[in-house]
C-alpha cells in the first residue's frame, strides 16, 4: 500500500473536502480494508447538513460508514481475515458485558463501537467489528451489494420488532431509501403494504417495491382518511411504521393504525422534538408505541443472507455510481431530492472509478 490516499473529510455543516491522508494502519486484531464501495445514507446526509454527529463524529473527520472491500492489510493477532479476503464490515460492534448486552439488546450496548471513513480509498476496521460483526462475501456479490447489508439491517430490525404477520396490512410512511426497505422486506414477508408518499415519482418506486396501494399526500385531503380507507373495514393498519421523522407523521401514524396495533416510530426526528398524542386513542384502543434503533449483529446477519441470495434484489437499491472526488457534488444535490427523481435511491462511490 501506498502511504497516503485520497478520502472525503466533514470539516462542518454542508462541508466535505478530498484531502489526502495518511494511510491507516492496523493495531492489534485489527484489519484495513481497500474499499470496494461505499453507499450514500440518510444518516449521513443528515450529518452532512448539521455538521457533526452527537454519537459518532465531530469534524473534521472522516466520513461514510456503508461499505465492502478487500483486506488490504491486518494486524497483530488477527486470526479470523487475511490479505485478500473480500467482506463488508458493519459500522459498529456491541462490547457483549454491558448490562444493555447482557439482556440481549446490544443495539444499545452501553459501549457500542462505531467506525466511520468509507468514503475513502482505505479504511481500518477496528478489532471489535474485525471480529463480531465483519462478514465474508461469496464469490461473485458485488460490493456495492454487500454494502447494503447496514442499513437493510436496521430495517429488518425494526421490522421485526413490530411483529408483523403474514397477510397483515403494514402502513409504512415514507418513501426514501429507508422506506423503500422496509416494504421490500414487508412484501417479502407477505404482507400486504400500504406506503405513504409525498411526491409523484415516489408512487412508481413504492409499487416497484412491493406496495401494493399508495396514498400520496395532497392538499386539502385527509391523508388518515384515505388510509384508513384501504384497511379492512376502515379500523386501520394492523402495523404503521414511520420513516419520514416529524412530529406531524409520528401523530398520523397513531390515527393510522388499529385497536390493538402497533405503530413503530423509526424515524428520528432532532433531539428536544415534542409529539403529542390522543391518550384516549392510545390507552382504550390498545395501542403499541415502539421505535428501533441501529441494528444487531444477529440483523447484520440476516440483512446480509437477504442480500446474498438474492431475494432482497439489492440491485434496484443502488441506483447510480460516483467517483469519490465526487462526492462532495453528490451530498450537495442529495440535499434537494425533489429534483433528483426516481431512480435516485442510494449512490455507490467506487474509488477505483475515475473522476
Amino acid at each position: 500500500m501506498t502511504s497516503s490516499m485520497r478520502a472525503i473529510v466533514l470539516h462542518g455543516a454542508e462541508d466535505l473536502r478530498i484531502e489526502s491522508v495518511p494511510v491507516p494502519e492496523p493495531a492489534q486484531g485489527e484489519i484495513v480494508l481497500r474499499v470496494g464501495a461505499a453507499l450514500t445514507c440518510g444518516t449521513d446526509l443528515k450529518v452532512y447538513r448539521r455538521g457533526y454527529h452527537a454519537k459518532m463524529l465531530v469534524p473534521p473527520t472522516l466520513f461514510g460508514h456503508e461499505v465492502a472491500g478487500t483486506v488490504a492489510a491486518t494486524g497483530p493477532g488477527t486470526q479470523i481475515w487475511k490479505t485478500g479476503d473480500r467482506v463488508v464490515a458493519l459500522n459498529s460492534a456491541p462490547c457483549g458485558v454491558c448490562l444493555f448486552c447482557r439482556k440481549a439488546q446490544p443495539n444499545l450496548c452501553s459501549d457500542l463501537l462505531f467506525n466511520n471513513g468509507a468514503y475513502a480509498e482505505y479504511i481500518r476496521v477496528p478489532a471489535r467489528i474485525a471480529e463480531k460483526n465483519t462478514l465474508a462475501l461469496p464469490a461473485g456479490l458485488p460490493f456495492e451489494h454487500a454494502a447494503l447489508t447496514e442499513p437493510l439491517a436496521c430495517v429488518l430490525y425494526g421490522f421485526e420488532g413490530s411483529a408483523a404477520q403474514a397477510g397483515d396490512t403494514v402502513v409504512i410512511v415514507g418513501a426514501g431509501p429507508i422506506g423503500l426497505m422496509f416494504i421490500r422486506v414487508a412484501s417479502l414477508a407477505g404482507c400486504r403494504v400500504i406506503a405513504v408518499v409525498k411526491r409523484n415519482d415516489q408512487v412508481a418506486s413504492a409499487i416497484k417495491f412491493g406496495a401494493s396501494h399508495t396514498v400520496q399526500i395532497a392538499d386539502g385531503s385527509s391523508t388518515v382518511d384515505r388510509v384508513r380507507q384501504l384497511t379492512e373495514q376502515g379500523e386501520g393498519a394492523d402495523v404503521v411504521i414511520e420513516c419520514v421523522a416529524t412530529p406531524h407523521t409520528w401523530q398520523e401514524a397513531v390515527e393510522m393504525v388499529r385497536k390493538g396495533g402497533v405503530v413503530n416510530l423509526f424515524g428520528g426526528p432532532p433531539a428536544g422534538t415534542q409529539v403529542l398524542f390522543d391518550t384516549n386513542r392510545l390507552h382504550y384502543g390498545d395501542i403499541t408505541l415502539k421505535a428501533s434503533f441501529h441494528h444487531t449483529p444477529a440483523s447484520c446477519r440476516r440483512a446480509f443472507a437477504l442480500i446474498a441470495s438474492g431475494a432482497a434484489k439489492a440491485e434496484e437499491f443502488i441506483t447510480a455510481s460516483a467517483a469519490l472526488e465526487t462526492v462532495p457534488e453528490v451530498f450537495r444535490r442529495m440535499m434537494n431530492r425533489t429534483a433528483l427523481g426516481v431512480l435516485d435511491i442510494k449512490t455507490a462511490v467506487l474509488p477505483g472509478l475515475a473522476g
